[in-house]
């Protein structure tokens, strides 16, 4: 195969592999390997394709393959730190703390007798690969975190403990192989205390100083805008590669520490780099995946056997649980919770670069002779597969099993809290809808509150406020405010906790939809209801005696007789299928309401004027308990103008 074609091919198994796992709720990693393992086996491996443009230098595509895989795991540590919120520690620092310390110890004495007794290794080894399978891993944890969706405090937990013990199990594997692999006797624990120490010294050193030297520089402004994400990714290569040159491994908690210190400082706003380094990081896993992965013989997974099945056994259902439930003994966590983390330890891309690299430096050392060696990325690469198979198949049913995920997030989160929105909301909840309202008037979250609606008093466009919202079961944001331009800024803000899919606004009022003062398309969601329905249409349209009806339809009821009974002035905002599922209508995707599913309309016995329809509005029974609010939403009425100030 031609090199120019290979390296065209690995980014496009990777995307596809990637895009194979959404559509399938499959885990993408699962898929990543299997892609990875079938290129190396029916086409070709890189290290013989490197091997045959170097005429037969077996060492080439080592020697140029694990630099790069290094750069690129260090990438995906720096992209993970940057996740990381301090303020999440409120309810899960605890836990995550015990986990990476005491459960970390736990899972390597666990690791290391489960891999000498069952793999029938020397004891070197099994203490090398038992390190190595210490760690999770964000590229494994995050994907299934975004698939099951479990509460806040478990979700906050096992991310920190996936992000933070990937460079602890590195280092970890760095003092046994230092101290027992080439020792080749007993571990001196006081050298490997000290070597402990000046890693961890090294590496956080260099992240708090590379923070605080980027800090500066952004906020005097001393580099410029588009700049940015490339410096930050640039500052976190060079403290990767210094670091490493002063201790080695210690460049993966320096570009954790790194992440960590930018993403928490407050001087100014993070969220272009992280949206660089989501992007950078997706594609990186799928290229580094399918590249180790065509460097697996099946063969030599072959040749493991049911021993190696029977390892990732003893790993998923003994050391696994042992490890959680004595490290989290008496801690915050229930035990529903404790289970579940018991269930969830992925192993990723740290275990295989470290352990292909550990293997490396086993084969170039022709002075060490430790039985099995050779098989050391072989059987890593068997517990990446196994476990990301069966965690994968099995996280959704045991957190539901555990009632710490929803089974669907059917939900809405509302940004507006309107009499109208408020009626609409009812109706949905009624109908089994978990709904959320936001809103920053007071009055209007109380009277949502009176009828029974979850309501919270916050600003949408609050980081802080929207970290804080509860969120469990809810899959869609609504944004439907008086005003646009929140609106607009409201699902921009939100963009990272649901999919651009599920975001949805009111259209624009018609001084904003045309003209060079007003807002363009490209900062709308999907337009809910239909052409030219408005903030203001809507309240209109409610206040002048519209009311919200909610009707199954049925083989005798259709929706053509549903509009033959109301009439042609009918605006259906949803439909509620059969199966409890939640279909909204959109401008770009009008609904065609059929038998078995649940309408809710709007219905109006005579058509509403579009422009200045009703001051009777004022008539409505709840103008006196909205106040000021009220007051605004006259303002809309006389104006069609209305974006004074944000009220979500």
């Amino acid at each position: 195969m031609d090199f120019l074609l290979y390296l065209a091919l690995v980014p496009t198994l990777g995307v596809t592999a990637q895009w194979l796992a959404w559509r399938t709720k499959l885990p993408s990693i699962l898929l990543l390997l299997l892609f990875g393992i079938c290129l190396g086996h029916f086409v070709v491996q890189p290290d013989a394709l490197l091997a045959n443009l170097t005429g037969g230098d077996e060492t080439a595509g080592p020697n140029l393959l694990f630099p790069l895989v290094s750069l690129s795991v260090a990438v995906i540590m720096f992209e993970g730190g940057l996740t990381l919120k301090l303020s999440e520690l409120r309810e899960s620092g605890s836990s995550s703390l015990r986990l990476c310390t005491v459960g970390a110890a736990l899972a390597f004495i666990g690791n290391t007798l489960a891999i000498h007794w069952i793999l029938g290794f020397d004891w070197h080894l099994s203490f090398l690969l038992g390190a190595i399978l210490v760690v999770t891993g964000p590229t494994v944890i995050g994907p299934l975190l975004r698939q099951v969706k479990p509460s806040r405090r478990v979700a906050s937990t096992l991310k920190w403990e996936g992000i933070v013990i990937d460079p602890i199990g590195a280092v970890l594997a760095v003092l046994v192989f230092e101290e027992v692999v080439l020792a080749q006797s007993a571990p001196h624990w006081s050298g490997a205390l000290q070597s402990l120490v000046l890693t961890s010294a090294i590496g956080v050193g260099l992240g708090v100083a590379g923070g605080a030297l980027l800090t500066q520089a952004l906020r005097r402004y001393w580099v410029p805008d588009h700049l940015h994400g490339v410096a930050a990714l640039s500052l976190a290569l060079l403290l990767f590669a210094l670091s490493n040159m002063m201790a080695h491994e210690s460049g993966l908690i320096a570009v954790t520490v790194l992440g960590i210190w930018l993403t928490n400082q407050k001087h100014f706003d993070v969220e272009h780099i992280i949206e660089l380094k989501e992007n950078l990081r997706t594609l990186l896993i799928g290229c580094l995946f399918i590249v180790l992965g065509s460097r697996v013989n099946l063969t030599d997974l072959a040749t493991i056997g049911m021993p190696g099945i029977g390892l990732i056994l003893a790993l998923i259902f003994i050391v696994r649980p042992l490890s959680v439930y004595l490290s989290l003994l008496r801690s915050p966590l229930n035990y529903r919770e404790q289970t579940f983390i018991a269930g969830l330890a992925p192993r990723g891309i740290v275990a295989a670069a470290v352990s292909s690299v550990f293997a490396l430096s086993m084969e170039s050392r022709t002075d060490l002779n430790i039985p099995g060696s050779e098989q050391l990325a072989t059987v890593t690469f068997l517990v990446i597969i196994g476990t990301v198979a069966v965690y994968g198949i099995a996280a959704s049913p045991l957190a539901r099993l555990l009632k710490l995920a929803e089974e669907t997030s059917r939900g809405v989160l509302i940004a507006g809290a309107d009499a109208w929105v408020r009626d609409f909301a009812t109706e949905l909840n009624a109908a089994g809808i978990p709904v959320l309202l936001v809103d920053t008037n007071y009055n209007k979250i109380s009277q949502a509150r009176i009828a029974g609606l979850r309501g919270e008093c916050a600003n949408i466009l609050n980081e802080h406020a929207r970290e804080d919202l509860d969120l469990s079961g809810i899959g869609r944001l609504l944004a439907m405010t008086p005003n646009d331009e929140v609106n607009s800024l409201a699902l921009r803000e939100c963009r990272a906790m649901f999919e651009s899919s599920r975001l949805y606004q009111l259209t624009f009022k018609t001084k904003n939809a045309a003209g060079r003062r007003g807002l363009t398309k490209n900062l709308m969601g999907r337009e809910l209801f239909g052409e030219g329905l408005t903030f203001t249409r809507l309240s209109e349209m409610h206040a002048a005696g519209a009311s919200l009806k909610t009707t199954k339809l049925t083989e005798s009821y259709s929706f053509a007789d549903f509009q033959e009974t109301y009439g042609e002035v009918t605006t259906v905002l949803c439909a509620i299928t059969a199966e409890g599922g939640l279909n909204i209508n959109t401008v770009d995707a009008p609904l065609v309401p059929v038998a078995g599913q649940t309408i809710l309309a709007l219905v109006s016995s005579t058509p509403v004027p579009e422009k200045h329809a009703v001051k009777a509005s004022k008539k409505r029974s709840d103008a006196s308990n909205d106040g000021a609010a009220d007051a605004d939403t006259s303002r809309e009425r006389a104006k069609e103008a209305g974006n004074e100030e944000p009220t979500s």
